[in-house]
């Protein structure tokens, strides 16, 4: 979507448009209410500065989203696109590595009660395992802030994939 574009559409149409990014009503309402950006650069970094702090409550809330790492979500929202997307790195073919990953995800779940939460997009299957097994080592609050910032990245990531300066630079919404 062109910036001029999200800087005119209705609030409610705004808010429709950013929640795919990150599932979190105040950082959305946040961003829409700021409105209107001079740049996708201002526009990024009011999402940046909303994020900054995300409640426990907040992160819990936008995990439920979230898939397994390894894991294509199958349905046809916008969310599930941009996750299947952002995994790219992960083969669904590599027996061993999603192997790897199916009982570090449970390793995780069971020591920090949620999914491994990880910024995909531009990392091999190889790092995210890595990050996995390290991050298995973490204590909650460690993962906690970890969490948030995982989250923080992953909406900023969307978000500039979502609105542009221009037509045909970004993806339409």
């Amino acid at each position: 979507m062109e910036l001029a574009v999200f800087n005119s559409v209705e609030r409610d149409e705004a808010i429709k448009v950013l929640t795919p990014c990150l599932d979190i009503t105040r950082w959305v309402e946040t961003i829409v209410d700021a409105r209107p950006f001079a740049s996708v650069d201002e526009l990024l970094k009011e999402a940046n500065q909303a994020a900054e702090p995300f409640t426990p409550q907040e992160v819990e809330s936008a995990m439920a989203h979230h898939p397994r790492i390894g894991e294509r979500p199958k349905a046809q929202t916008t969310e599930a696109a941009m996750s299947r997307s952002e995994q790219a790195g992960v083969d669904p073919g590599d027996s061993q590595v999603t192997s790897a990953l199916a009982e570090g995800n449970r390793a995780y779940e069971e020591k920090f009660g949620r999914v491994f939460l990880i910024r995909a997009a531009g990392r091999s299957a190889q790092e995210i395992l890595a990050t996995l097994q390290e991050r298995l080592t973490h204590t909650p609050e460690q993962e906690d802030t970890i969490v948030a910032g995982q989250l923080r990245e992953i909406a900023l990531l969307r978000l500039s994939s979502l609105v542009s300066e221009e037509v045909g630079e970004g993806a339409n919404a």
